[in-house]
């Protein structure tokens, strides 16, 4: 360059002399010299503008949503790049990679070409498609979203138990999603919301009518699991306990002496201390849709839970079928617990009521109704297809007596609204399989079926989705004979014995400190006392 010159390495005296001599013509040079470098920079500097431009130049992005006849519908918007990726550029992260829409939302995005999924819940279609957004260019994408049934008209409304978002956020999300019950929780391990916002006056929040939110709603989750609360006026402080001390029952106590009638749900059926929970908690529900099972993938483990025989459960849908198992054992041990579902937005990849249950409630809902009706098992869980069921004209939940020959005659009247890719459905009578039928969406099925022993029975329906265990199940249905104790399982009864007992031996492992390790076995050694006893009342293989 014609400015190497200042590099020159010359003797001080002989520079300062050269720079007598050559000052004009060294100046005109570096002044030429400085032009050319300013207009050089400055075309550059243009053609880099002009080429970022043309390269990431947004995009304006339009969604509307409407039912067909003009009137907006909230929705979900689901958007993926190209990659499969969630938009950082809306601040999106793979479990959240959606937004709330009531009728029209606008973004901008960077040029590119896009994939979306508009939903709103199981009694509603999805839409998907994908668009290109063109530098600087705006595109807009109308959605017509048609509701398939509208179950609140049959006395049926949706809950999840199991929501981490943001409270002043919960009204927009419910009715994206078309959900009428939506406790939040707020008080989770060392995460209490409530520490720096003030308690709430009235923490149950009535919108749109039908619709209820609750925002005072706790998890304790450690090492034994997760326990959710609900129904609480304050949060328990759970704070500052570790993974195994104080016991889960510690905050149990607590939680009922602030509220006897506290709600309990068991928030997955594989979580270690589930038989300790079980045996002497007394919980109201357990999570049989839970958050293992997301929109888009499966939690192929079990976590930090008792794990499943992969050989015979295998990936990726093995940890649903684990699950089933186990609430199947339950059911034999004659403990009549209704299943719920969950969840976990926020935290995990799944929207707001994307493992949701439904609950019979007669008349005007209320928050106490529904309740009511899910601890009842008035009920059945979902996260894709729409099954109602009626056997003998009785909802789920509901107690049969067989005749003297301890047989029961049972006609079902069912339908399969949202089928999917749901091909047949399946009878589960004590933990197996009693009969399948097939499955034609939005056509009834009438038929019947002759129980022989007496326990209890569900409908349930699986996808064919190789991603994820999409599936819907009733609560059960109960089955007694005249003059006979309940049925108790012999088999199912040892399952949770032998359970116990390594849990137990788990917590002699974990807990280092004597007087902790006391404290926590306590409530262990009554289950293990309970399953004994239990087995010992066992009257069934």
């Amino acid at each position: 360059m014609e400015m190497q010159h200042y590099n020159h390495h010359t003797p001080s005296d002989q520079r300062s002399k050269e720079n007598d001599d050559r000052f004009p013509q060294r100046f005109l040079r570096d002044s030429y010299s400085t032009r050319n470098l300013i207009a050089t920079y400055a075309a550059s500097l243009l053609v880099t503008l002009c080429f970022v431009n043309m390269v990431v130049a947004d995009g304006m992005l339009k969604f509307q949503v409407d039912d067909g006849n003009g009137h907006p519908v909230p929705a979900r918007v689901h958007i993926r790049d190209d990659a499969g990726k969630a938009v950082s550029s809306l601040g999106h992260k793979d479990h959240l990679d959606h937004l709330i829409i009531d009728g029209e939302r606008t973004v901008t995005l960077p040029a590119g070409t896009y994939v979306y999924g508009v939903e709103r819940s199981p009694e509603w279609e999805r839409v998907s498609g994908e668009v290109t957004i063109n530098n600087g260019a705006a595109e807009t994408v109308a959605i017509v979203l048609q509701r398939l049934v509208d179950l609140s008209k049959s006395g049926w409304y949706s809950g999840d138990l199991h929501i981490h978002r943001p409270p002043d956020e919960i009204e927009d999300l419910m009715r994206a999603s078309d959900l009428h019950i939506g406790p939040v929780i707020t008080w989770w391990n060392n995460q209490n919301y409530w520490k720096d916002h003030p308690l709430p006056k009235q923490p149950l929040i009535q919108f749109d009518g039908n619709r209820f939110a609750r925002l005072m709603s706790g998890e304790d989750e450690r090492e034994g699991g997760a326990l959710l609360y609900f129904g609480l006026d304050q949060p328990v402080d759970i704070t500052g306990s570790s993974r195994e001390f104080p016991s889960p029952m510690t905050f149990v106590e607590q939680a009922r002496q602030q509220n006897a009638d506290v709600h309990l749900d068991i928030e997955k059926p594989f979580w270690w201390d589930v038989p300790v929970w079980l045996a002497v908690a007394e919980p109201d529900t357990i999570g049989l849709a839970n958050n293992h099972m997301c929109r888009d993938r499966m939690y192929e483990t079990e976590a930090w839970g008792k794990p499943r025989d992969t050989d015979r459960l295998s990936p990726p849908l093995g940890n649903g079928f684990w699950t089933q198992e186990i609430y199947y054992h339950i059911l034999n041990t004659g403990l009549r617990l209704p299943p719920s579902a969950g969840s976990a937005s926020g935290v995990l990849p799944n929207p707001v009521g994307y493992n949701r249950v439904y609950v019979h409630v007669d008349g005007e809902l209320t928050w106490e109704k529904w309740w009511n009706g899910l601890r009842a098992g008035r009920s059945f869980v979902t996260n894709g297809p729409i099954m109602l069921c009626r056997a003998n004209g009785e909802l789920p939940g509901h107690v049969f007596r067989a005749d003297s020959s301890g047989m029961l005659r049972v006609s079902f009247n069912t339908s399969f609204i949202h089928a999917g890719d749901v091909t047949q459905f399946e009878i589960i009578h004590n933990g197996k399989h009693a009969i399948t039928g097939p499955v034609s969406a939005n056509v009834p099925h009438q038929f019947e079926y002759t129980f022989e022993d007496d326990g209890w029975f569900l409908i349930r329906v699986i996808s064919n989705n190789p991603r994820t265990f999409r599936f819907a199940s009733t609560a059960p249905f109960y089955i007694e004979e005249q003059r006979q104790p309940q049925r108790i399982s012999r088999a199912s009864c040892q399952f949770f014995l032998d359970w116990v007992n390594e849990r137990i031996e788990r917590v002699k492992n974990n807990i280092t400190d004597p007087d902790e390790r006391s404290s926590v076995l306590a409530s262990h050694q009554a289950a293990k006392r309970f399953w004994q006893q239990r087995l010992e009342m066992a009257n069934a293989p």
